[in-house]
C-alpha cells in the first residue's frame, strides 16, 4: 500500500506505515510552507546556500530552548559561512512566533503540525522514555549543501553545542 502526502509543493512516499530517514547523499525534499512571520519558504529556491534544516520536538521546552539559542548565539557565524537555518516542530505557527519572539530567533521557524514535513524526511519515529514507546519527533538535523543535496545527518544532536556539531562537519 502507498500512500502520498502533500504539503503545498512536498511530495512523499510511506509504504506500509514504514517510513525512511533521509541520509547522507540523498537529494533533500523539497517542501514550501510558511514559517511563523507568514513567509513562503521554497526549499529548492536556496539552492547555491547551505541550509541547516533542524526538526525538535516542541517550542518553549528545555532542550529545544539550549539548541534553538545556541544557533541564534552563533547565528552571524552560521550566516558568514553561508549557511541558512531553518526549524521545523509539529507546533502551530502561534507558538513558534511566542518561541521565536521570547528567545529573539533571528531564523525561520515551520509549523508542522500535520507532519508532512517531518515525516518527509523520516525524523518522526518510535521513542522509549522509561520503558514506554511511543511516538514521537526524532530530533534530528539535516545539513544540506549547495546542490540540495544532504551532506550529514546529525541525529545525536548536542542542544547546548549544536553550532559546534554542524561547524565540525565542515572543517575537515
Amino acid at each position: 500500500m502507498v500512500v502520498e502526502h502533500t504539503l503545498l509543493s512536498l511530495i512523499f512516499v510511506e509504504t506500509e506505515n514504514i517510513r525512511y530517514m533521509l541520509n547522507k547523499g540523498d537529494l533533500a525534499a523539497d517542501f514550501s510552507a510558511l514559517d511563523q512571520n507568514g513567509k513562503l519558504i521554497n526549499l529548492s529556491e536556496l539552492r547555491g546556500k547551505r541550509v541547516v534544516l533542524y526538526f525538535y520536538p516542541k517550542d518553549d521546552t528545555p532542550g529545544c530552548t539550549k539548541e534553538a539559542c545556541n544557533l541564534r548565539d552563533n547565528y552571524n557565524e552560521l550566516i558568514d559561512r553561508g549557511f541558512v537555518v531553518i526549524g521545523i516542530s509539529p507546533d502551530d505557527e502561534k507558538s513558534h512566533n511566542k518561541f521565536a519572539d521570547k528567545y529573539k530567533l533571528p531564523f525561520s521557524l515551520i509549523p508542522d503540525p500535520t507532519l508532512a514535513i517531518i515525516k518527509a524526511y523520516g525524523a518522526w519515529g518510535k521513542k522509549n522514555m522509561y520503558g514506554k514507546e511511543y511516538e514521537g519527533l526524532l530530533r534530528t538535523t539535516f545539513l544540506i549543501n549547495e546542490e540540495g543535496v544532504i551532506d550529514e545527518v546529525i541525529k545525536k544532536v548536542k542542544t547546548d553545542d549544536h553550532t559546534n556539531q554542524i561547524l565540525k562537519f565542515y572543517s575537515n
